[in-house]
């Protein structure tokens, strides 16, 4: 076997070859995984690369397959909202699962300002990624649009209205808020009240939507339950209600959405919609990485894909606030 003399760096793809005593093209067909080398001479190469220690360069793999081997999470919020809210760290965490068994990198960009605005378009027309994951999008947002005029593939978190034209996963607020609605009337409230979410994003609209389906809305004065659009909210009123001397349940019935830890941990716990936020992530990256494989076959989207709304259940966790 040649003896390789072994510089200060880091090995190189020839002193693999060298060691293995086969030309340079031999070894990046073993390392890529092309099926058109012997058993023999992909064992040698395999021995060369534990024994050097050599690690692939990743980056010039991926240039010369035109891939950035990374997806990008686009948060259009300001950090502060995101460190805030359990929401996004539970879509991260779904997300993060879904890309565990593969080489692909999570990039978390912001773009709730021009600046980073600016920033991000500039990244996504040199194609440093292979993807997007988009979250908390609203309604007119021109993102979307521009990352299919980059023929970029992309998922929504929640569609920017019914005619959403990328595809999108979302949990079924509609069939939350109704839920809510019912529990609270079924326990003889009448005058429920409805702190929405900014309605400039679709998914708090259609809790709206719910909210009026399920209840005549009443002039009358007093309230009797109060059925707020996340569990921040709900926090936020509790305080409010508190401070105006009304008992919860006794007086005023309370009920959040997503079901997050702050709902566990109020006094009195907090009725809350639960949504499945990690599973939400972890469809959204399996349709992304459909699309990019897709993609690079040549096979263009997958069918069926393009304006694809994906609805997962949700679920009403009854507890002592209502």
């Amino acid at each position: 076997m040649t003896r390789v003399k072994r510089g200060a760096g880091r090995p190189t793809l020839e002193e693999v070859a060298s060691r293995a005593g086969v030309g340079r093209g031999t070894v990046s067909r073993v390392i890529n995984g092309s099926p058109k080398v012997s058993p023999r001479t992909r064992a040698a190469v395999e021995a060369a690369v534990l024994e050097l220690g050599y690690v692939p360069n990743t980056a010039a793999r991926a240039l010369a397959a035109n891939r950035a081997d990374a997806i990008a999470l686009v948060v259009p919020e300001p950090q502060t909202r995101f460190f805030a809210e359990p929401y996004f760290s539970d879509i991260v965490l779904g997300i993060g699962s879904a890309l565990a068994d593969t080489p692909l990198q999570l990039l978390l960009t912001f773009a709730g300002g021009e600046r980073e605005r600016g920033r991000l378009a500039g990244y996504l027309d040199a194609h440093r990624v292979d993807g997007v994951l988009l979250v908390a999008v609203h309604a007119d947002d021109p993102l979307p649009d521009r990352l299919a005029e980059l023929g970029m593939p992309a998922v929504i978190s929640g569609p920017r209205s019914a005619a959403e034209t990328l595809p999108s996963v979302d949990s079924d607020n509609y069939g939350g808020a109704v839920a809510a609605v019912r529990h609270l009337q079924s326990r003889g409230r009448r005058r429920i009240a409805h702190i929405t979410g900014r309605l400039e994003v679709y998914g708090a609209e259609r809790r709206l939507a719910g909210y009026r389906a399920s209840i005549l809305l009443d002039r009358a004065p007093g309230l009797d339950a109060v059925f707020a659009a996340s569990d921040l909210l709900a926090s936020g009123a509790r305080h409010t209600l508190r401070a105006a001397g009304r008992r919860i349940p006794e007086d005023v019935a309370l009920i959040g959405f997503d079901d997050s830890a702050i709902a566990r941990h109020l006094d009195p716990p907090l009725t809350s919609v639960s949504q499945p936020t990690a599973e939400m992530g972890r469809v959204m990256t399996r349709m992304l990485l459909d699309e990019i494989a897709a993609r690079a076959a040549g096979a263009g989207t997958p069918p069926g894909t393009a304006g694809r709304q994906t609805v997962l259940a949700t679920r009403l966790v009854v507890r002592e606030s209502s």
